[in-house]
């Protein structure tokens, strides 16, 4: 098991004794625990919110960024894994998507699989990675940032916040584009939903039926209007969907002969 460095990567948000299911996120690309702390709002009482911080954001400003994937993958599951046990559902958007994806593997292999992986804004992990992006200057790396949706108009114009901002968008742009797939990975038994924001001018929708090869039990592709950071609207229809969805793939089972 991976030994954690540095400030602890998860933050419960609240933490809840004995949770009947926890919701982990995983961030994009730029994003820290302080991005998705809203959706507790949306969560029913008995469900734990859980966020990733990575390093280099956050009260993880100081310490340096893991550019590896599977490297933060096993941080975070060997955090999980030494909470008190309670189902776990991984959502992960864009960057994050990889991540709950390594993250899946390796509880998967720690023989406490996730109950559901939703993957969002993402090309299935054999067509993820590549690009040139963390290579550009500043002003065309930020301009590039700005212009998918994720940055707030006033935060985009504030000259300060770039420059403390854009070492952090960089390296996390970089460590997606030379992400490099598992060989061989184990196939997981969780359902896995995953989402597509319509218009995502980063994500080939064609593309996303291969998600379902990661996986031996149930898949599914939902499109929702807002681009590439379709999960910042309307969350509360999008956490009551993806809590639907648990609920459907636990009757199935049931069901099964």
């Amino acid at each position: 098991m991976a030994r954690s460095t540095g400030r602890a990567w998860l933050r419960r948000s609240p933490a809840i004794p004995s949770p009947a299911m926890r919701l982990v996120c995983l961030p994009h690309a730029g994003g820290s625990a302080a991005s998705y702390a809203g959706l507790s709002a949306e969560l029913p009482q008995q469900v734990e919110l859980v966020v990733a911080q990575y390093p280099g954001r956050g009260d993880r400003y100081a310490e340096p960024a893991v550019e590896d994937i599977s490297r933060m993958a096993a941080q975070i599951s060997a955090e999980l894994l030494a909470l008190e046990p309670a189902p776990v559902v991984l959502f992960g958007h864009s960057l994050g998507a990889l991540v709950g994806y390594e993250t899946a593997l390796a509880l998967h292999r720690s023989g406490v699989p996730p109950l559901q992986l939703v993957i969002s804004a993402s090309p299935p992990p054999r067509l993820a990675g590549g690009g040139d992006t963390h290579l550009r200057d500043d002003d065309e790396l930020w301009s590039i940032v700005c212009g998918f949706g994720g940055v707030e108009p006033e935060i985009a114009a504030d000259t300060d916040l770039r420059s403390v901002l854009l070492p952090t968008l960089r390296s996390d742009v970089r460590t997606n584009e030379l992400y490099q797939p598992p060989v061989a990975p184990p196939s997981l038994d969780c359902p896995v939903l995953c989402y597509h924001g319509i218009g995502d001018p980063l994500v080939d929708e064609q593309q996303l039926a291969e998600w379902g090869d990661v996986t031996t039990g149930p898949f599914s592709v939902r499109r929702r209007a807002g681009g590439h950071f379709h999960v910042f609207q309307d969350v509360g229809g999008l956490i009551d969907e993806v809590l639907a969805e648990i609920s459907v793939d636990a009757h199935r089972r049931r069901s099964l002969p």
